[in-house]
């Protein structure tokens, strides 16, 4: 059983500004949390996790088969995943890039499966991204924002790397 749900931005941002040719122990540990199916990712997730440079998307693409949960395969609750996902789009509707600004600076329909996994598993999500403040008035929310209102835990890589106990 996984212990995080991942988003993209998760793994991508701090691979981009952690390097991996001076970082080596550190992403050697999430290539193990990795390949020890410890991590969880939708369709729409693994299609851009994959195309990280470097070697990490492609090592990724490897774990296809411990990390992806895909619907209407494997041992899992797909159909409260499809009830969350689908509830979910409704109730945040007015956040929704697709539906409403098409900005790249609110969540998205991609985001939105990472959280509905997140919470079907009972899992946090690792993204990188930050709260938009909800006293603002503004028409945007973020990861953050809608685990904060699923009752999901959202995790930095910070805060990942804590809770998997990383020191080097």
């Amino acid at each position: 059983m996984p212990k995080f749900c991942i988003d993209t931005s998760g793994l991508s941002h701090p691979y981009e500004n952690i390097p991996e040719d001076i970082h080596t122990a550190l992403w050697n540990a999430v290539r193990a949390m990795l390949a020890n199916g410890d991590g969880a990712v939708t369709k729409e997730i693994f299609s851009e996790i994959c195309l990280i440079d470097g070697g990490l998307g492609k090592f990724v693409a490897e774990q296809k088969d411990k990390v992806l949960f895909e619907v209407g395969a494997g041992q899992w609750d797909w159909d409260a995943y499809i009830a969350h996902n689908v509830r979910m789009q409704d109730d945040h509707k007015q956040w929704i890039s697709e539906y409403t600004t098409k900005s790249p600076k609110t969540i998205c329909l991609n985001d939105l499966t990472i959280i509905a996994l997140a919470k079907t598993l009972g899992l946090p999500v690792l993204s990188m991204e930050a709260s938009v403040p909800e006293n603002a008035g503004s028409k945007k929310r973020r990861i953050p924002n809608i685990c904060k209102a699923e009752g999901i835990e959202h995790l930095t890589f910070t805060d990942f790397c804590r809770k998997q106990k990383y020191k080097f």
